[in-house]
């Protein structure tokens, strides 16, 4: 038995309750034993690890509902084209523990990861965060997922590893499609149901998929007791997405009203991706990323904040994702300071928790500081209530803590 008390910090549980001061939390071997709002645990059993926080804020570790640890450089259009599965594999684990390091201890991966990736982290082999894997996305021909340039008459590319998609066109080719990554054990799955900004044969305002074709995936994923997460952009795209029984709405940049009423009614959840836009706007022709892929980040970025402020004023359950590519993954954080020109500080800061925690249906375990949850754990220097910058310093992370096991101690 292992025993780590953590005393004296303010507590931002996540919960949607106000901090407490000088709180104490107790955690034992994996798990979360017993938060106290005042005074110590009492005698303890065993040897006991005591961590001072007095003048920090102790919260719940980070989670990203988009990250795609296989974008392990920035022109994912051109990836496969230049590197083997085997570097890819091994600068995936790079990017897999880049994330735990800055304070995300539960990430979504929506598309590329298989459970491979999941069960090396799971193991221990690499220090990385709890990943949830979404295989390979499912493309229509000449959709997001399609990396063909418009001027290649080649068959669809095909791969084991990687920002490669599957293509499939009609309800029974989806549905083979989907069947195909459940039996690859992925944790959801991932459609593209509107065209995309780094794809190089279609526009960002349009729709792919139609209703019927959306539906049979999503027939597919329930029939397993999974969901599916689309990636849309156009309003039209996502009330589609909607109506089809999508859960999970990724980016929605240029949706209006009726789309974010159409996420309300549904009680789907917008996980907007709005870091992505800036860094690659601001970086992405030193990247090599072309011409026509950075007009399209930048209507995106435009528009960013509206689409936020529609769904934020219908009352949407919204996420936190990041959707970084490559070395722009360091900005990873960044994304909890863009939402707050929407969000309160707080909301922020239970998108990125407790509403991720639902969406991936691990609400049970992760989310919060609770008795009986894994005690995934941030130490804080600073109030991110005040200043959401404070994550975006490395310094002043003091502690991260995964499933009970300290990944770093800077106290």
């Amino acid at each position: 038995m292992s025993l780590t008390v953590v005393t004296g910090a303010r507590l931002i549980d996540c919960t949607g309750a106000d901090p407490i001061e000088g709180a104490t939390v107790v955690v034992e071997d994996d798990r979360i034993k017993d938060v106290l709002a005042a005074g110590g645990p009492g005698p303890l059993p065993g040897p006991v690890t005591t961590l001072d926080c007095r003048g920090m804020t102790l919260m719940p570790g980070l989670t990203d509902a988009h990250v795609h640890i296989c974008a392990v450089t920035e022109n994912i259009t051109d990836q496969h084209r230049y590197y083997p599965p085997s570097y890819i594999a091994a600068r995936a684990m790079r990017r897999a523990e880049e994330c735990l390091r800055q304070g995300f201890t539960t990430v979504r991966d929506a598309g590329g990861a298989d459970y491979g990736f999941r069960q090396v982290l799971e193991e221990g082999h690499f220090p990385g965060p709890r990943l949830l894997v979404s295989g390979r996305y499912i493309s229509q021909t000449g959709g997001h997922g399609d990396k063909r340039r418009r001027a290649e008459w080649s068959g669809p590319i095909d791969g084991c590893l990687g920002m490669i998609g599957a293509i499939a066109d009609g309800e029974t080719e989806v549905r083979r499609a989907v069947r195909e990554q459940i039996r690859h054990d992925v944790d959801q799955v991932k459609i593209m149901a509107s065209g995309g900004a780094m794809s190089p044969s279609d526009e960002l305002d349009t729709t792919q998929y139609t209703v019927a074709e959306m539906r049979a995936a999503v027939e597919e994923a329930q029939a397993v007791g999974t969901y599916v997460l689309a990636h849309a952009y156009s309003d039209s795209a996502v009330r589609n997405a909607v109506a089809a029984g999508v859960r999970s709405i990724e980016h929605g940049n240029l949706i209006r009203e009726p789309a974010a009423q159409a996420i309300k009614d549904a009680g789907a959840v917008l996980v907007p991706t709005m870091v992505t836009y800036e860094a690659i706007y601001r970086e992405g022709k030193r990247y090599g990323i072309g011409e026509h892929q950075i007009q399209k980040i930048n209507l995106a970025r435009e528009q960013s904040i509206q689409g936020l402020t529609y769904a934020y004023r219908a009352g949407c359950k919204i996420g936190s994702g990041s959707d970084l590519l490559g070395d722009m993954a360091t900005q990873r954080t960044v994304e909890l300071e863009l939402k707050a020109q929407v969000m309160t500080p707080m909301e922020v800061l239970l998108s990125a928790t407790k509403v991720n925690a639902e969406l991936f249906r691990m609400q049970d375990r992760i989310g919060t500081v609770e008795r009986g949850k894994y005690a995934d754990l941030l130490v804080v220097e600073g109030d991110p209530l005040r200043n959401l910058r404070v994550f975006q310093s490395p310094d002043r992370l003091k502690v991260i803590m995964k499933g009970g096991r300290l990944f770093k101690r800077t106290l």
